[in-house]
């Protein structure tokens, strides 16, 4: 059954009050037209409550904008989408990407993500290829994706939209890794699922990263919002050395702030007994919040990402594969996934709206009974950083 406008419908209701179900819920395919965005093909997604966002298939089916009821959910940079094709995501010393940092997700790896580094390439062979210079959060972002389908399916009375790409990084001599995405959202709820699998398709031995960028903006971000999540252990912060020099701390969010340096934390987070892990940003005024549900096998580490630049306004919540340190500090300790010919990793995320009270305390209540976060704004850095692998 689908529960809309306040009723409980099955197939053949859908189909006795609307002559298609577009008229209040679909997948829509459309291309971008002007601007830094020409030429970017996209879906619309409507699942009929209220909740819409759109899927950027020439930035790596990507999710850009998402909303509510017409509350913004998602954030959208000065940067913009960027069309794939003026991207300069190797310039600027490796953070060309920022220049196309945007959006509600910004997926970032598949052979590396978080800071800046090179690395020896002597694992491809080839003897004109010592190092292989890695841009902050890796190059996938801009790949355009090769459609397979979209559409809706009928499962009982119940609906799923879904879209389904493949996202291809490859180089000659170098990595072949394909990103499979598939997105799916069912009509008469305000989520949607993401499925990843990152198989590796050449016969180099590859490495392996990756990192989610969900990217939280105004209202749902705003003065008094709070940030919930079952956090075992703070591990670290990047501006510890001046810990409490802005006067914002880890869990209540201030206003947009000028001047405001980016904070960022490594939180080592406990899953629930099925493995997940449920991180939330509600804004009690407003009644409104966002719930990201990871899992804790796929997804080992998560970062917090605070940039309350005025202008820039911006809560990330970023499950990963590996630790903030990146890719030098995992392979110190031996914790860097390499994949082999044909193997692959598998990844299932769900990302839902939070609308209301009742729905905020709900997701309250599910994240505290799994552990008690610190009450403390500005709980000290243990620096112990659990093995992964």
């Amino acid at each position: 059954m689908v529960k809309l406008y306040g009723r409980t419908l099955t197939r053949r209701d859908i189909a006795a009050h609307a002559g298609t179900l577009s008229q209040f819920a679909g997948v829509r395919l459309m291309t971008l037209g002007d601007g830094l965005e020409n030429g970017i093909r996209m879906f619309e997604f409507r699942t009929g409550t209220g909740f819409r966002f759109t899927v950027l298939i020439d930035r790596a089916m990507d999710v850009g904008d998402c909303e509510l009821c017409g509350m913004a959910i998602g954030w959208n940079s000065p940067a913009g989408f960027r069309s794939p094709g003026i991207s300069t995501i190797d310039a600027e010393n490796g953070l060309g990407w920022l220049r196309s940092f945007s959006g509600l997700l910004a997926t970032c790896g598949l052979d590396h993500a978080l800071a800046p580094v090179e690395e020896s390439a002597e694992h491809f062979n080839y003897p004109f290829r010592k190092t292989v210079p890695h841009p902050i959060h890796g190059r996938v972002g801009t790949v355009p994706a090769r459609l397979t389908g979209y559409g809706e399916r009928w499962e009982g009375d119940e609906c799923v939209l879904w879209c389904e790409g493949v996202v291809q990084q490859a180089t000659v001599f170098g990595e072949n890794l394909h990103l499979i995405r598939r997105i799916e959202a069912k009509v008469g709820e305000s989520s949607f699922s993401l499925h990843d699998r990152v198989i590796n398709r050449g016969f180099y031995r590859t490495p392996h990263m990756l990192l989610y960028h969900f990217n939280v903006g105004y209202p749902v971000l705003a003065e008094g919002s709070r940030y919930l999540a079952p956090i075992g252990d703070v591990m670290w912060a990047g501006h510890h050395a001046d810990y409490r020099k802005q006067g914002i701390g880890y869990r209540i969010q201030a206003a947009p702030q000028h001047p405001f340096r980016e904070q960022v934390w490594e939180h080592d987070m406990v899953a629930d007994t099925d493995g997940i892990v449920p991180v939330a940003l509600v804004n009690d005024a407003l009644g409104l919040g966002v719930m990201l549900e990871s899992r804790k096998a796929e997804m080992p580490c998560y970062l917090q990402w605070q940039n309350l630049q005025a202008g820039m306004y911006c809560m990330g919540l970023e499950p990963s594969t590996h630790h903030v340190y990146g890719k030098t500090f995992a392979n110190e300790r031996g914790e860097m996934i390499w994949l082999e010919h044909d193997e692959a990793r598998e990844y299932v995320t769900r990302f839902s709206a939070l609308d209301g009270a009742g729905e905020i305390a709900a997701a309250e209540k599910r994240i505290a009974k799994i552990k008690n976060q610190p009450t403390d704004e500005y709980p000290a850095p243990s620096g112990k950083f659990p093995k992964l692998r």
